[in-house]
């Protein structure tokens, strides 16, 4: 009997023993959890304190400013349609009617418009509607399409709403920005977004480089050549194009950086055609692979594979081998990045230009020259002003050097770095020459080419 209760007194002591020891441990958990909530807290995911979230801003002023200076634009052109096999294989038909639309940005009370290349192109009619429903007739007062930037403009008998313009320069990636337009022919159409990065390349393996703004703010068919503002309502962009499978948007969208855009349209309004400043180089962008194949330690960068006689760089003291890091302390790590800038300076523009060379870094002033080049579209050819060099080195006294194939069809006849000495048997001793014979060339009439390749040797071949 005594052994039972001694073994009852024994399992009713450990029990209570176990279970003071297990509240124990449990709250003495609880409170170390406690205290670390400062750290370890979670957020309720509603948003109902703005203090601190990027959502803070209100779109409705920059939407207010800019929506009124934003126009429909449309292009009336003409074409033929073949009505037989005469007119197919000779050309000729009736006369067709066809009609574009797209967006343009008023620059200036007066009337100025800023618009796409594309959206006027071939125009035999412009007429613009403002959002106030009232229609004008547009004159076009000059293109670049190699920007495809366009400036057009209407004369009405008030004031209009313009947008001034941003530094595009000064953008950074996830920054808020407004896409302006006329959708699908919708008037007065805001979409918003953020800068998705910058100095986008869309040619990047053409040898024609450019740099767009990228953004995610919605762009479709007839937003071009409309506005893309940031949240002051300053024209920081002239939206121009998207990539998609379909046609429709889905997600990219890319505009022309404001600086290049107001550079080619004072241009235009100064000089009748627009002034391109140049370092004169060649090159490429760096990774590592192609660090790695040239014996250098940077991954980032323009790589100086060449150097134009008599240019800026060759006067500056850029040499072969150099990596360009900044311009004017703007990082440069790419070629378009560099492209992107110099297309909003001018000629005799004076830019820093910091570089690597053997490791050591100097900063070295380069004076833009003129970029003399001209686009020879009917035979898919770019031509430059001969330096005397080259022509000494060649045995000849003048001509004009084909610098850039622009069409594969041209590829198969080994034209670069010809030098052309006429054009329909007139003498081209330079690019201006050029200009001149074949804007006075009709249209169906074949161009007759006598050049000099590389041997020295003259051929003549007529194009049709």
């Amino acid at each position: 009997m005594k052994q039972t209760l001694r073994l009852l007194f024994v399992a009713f002591f450990a029990g209570a023993f176990t279970l003071i020891g297990y509240t124990y441990l449990i709250e003495k958990n609880e409170i170390s959890i406690a205290e670390q909530t400062p750290e370890t807290q979670f957020i309720p995911t509603n948003f109902s304190s703005s203090e601190g979230l990027a959502f803070d801003f209100d779109f409705t002023d920059a939407a207010e400013k800019t929506v009124h200076a934003v126009v429909h634009v449309k292009n009336t052109t003409i074409s033929r349609q073949a009505t037989n096999l005469r007119d197919y294989f000779f050309g000729g038909g009736e006369p067709r009617a066809m009609v574009g639309s797209g967006s343009g940005v008023i620059i200036s009370p007066d009337g100025y418009i800023i618009t796409n290349n594309h959206v006027i192109a071939n125009s035999k009619q412009l007429e613009v509607t403002l959002n106030n429903n009232r229609t004008y007739e547009a004159e076009l007062i000059g293109t670049d399409p190699s920007t495809d930037i366009a400036l057009i403009k209407i004369n009405a008998t008030e004031k209009l709403p313009f947008i001034p313009f941003g530094d595009s320069n000064q953008l950074k990636i996830g920054e808020w920005v407004l896409a302006v337009g006329n959708p699908f022919n919708l008037t007065s159409t805001v979409t918003a977004g953020i800068i998705s990065a910058k100095a986008r390349d869309l040619n990047e393996f053409d040898g024609k480089p450019q740099s767009f703004i990228q953004t995610d703010a919605a762009v479709n068919r007839g937003n071009s050549g409309g506005a893309l503002v940031n949240i002051r309502g300053e024209l920081i962009g002239i939206n121009t194009a998207i990539t998609s499978e379909t046609g429709s948007y889905v997600g990219y969208s890319f505009a022309v950086p404001s600086n290049n855009a107001r550079k080619v349209i004072e241009d235009i309004m100064e000089f009748g055609d627009v002034q391109r400043g140049i370092l004169g180089i060649t090159g490429g962008n760096l990774n590592s692979e192609i660090a790695d194949e040239l014996g250098i330690n940077e991954a980032e960068g323009v790589y100086v594979n060449g150097i134009e006689e008599g240019s800026g760089a060759d006067k500056g003291g850029i040499e072969k081998g150099d990596v360009i890091k900044e311009i004017d302390g703007l990082k440069v790590s790419k070629f378009s990045d560099l492209v992107g800038y110099l297309g909003s300076k001018h000629p005799n523009d004076v830019v820093q230009v910091t570089l690597l060379r053997n490791g050591n870094q100097k900063t070295i002033p380069v004076t833009l020259i003129k970029l003399e080049t001209y686009e020879i579209k009917d035979l898919g050819l770019q031509v430059k002003n001969t330096s005397a060099s080259e022509l000494r080195d060649r045995g000849l006294t003048y001509g004009i050097k084909v610098s850039r194939i622009l069409t594969k069809d041209m590829d198969k006849y080994n034209l670069n770095g010809i030098i052309i000495l006429k054009l329909n048997d007139e003498k081209t001793e330079n690019i201006d020459d050029a200009k001149r014979i074949l804007n006075q060339r009709d249209y169906n009439e074949p161009i007759k080419m006598i050049f000099a390749d590389r041997h020295g040797e003259i051929n003549t071949f007529i194009f049709r």
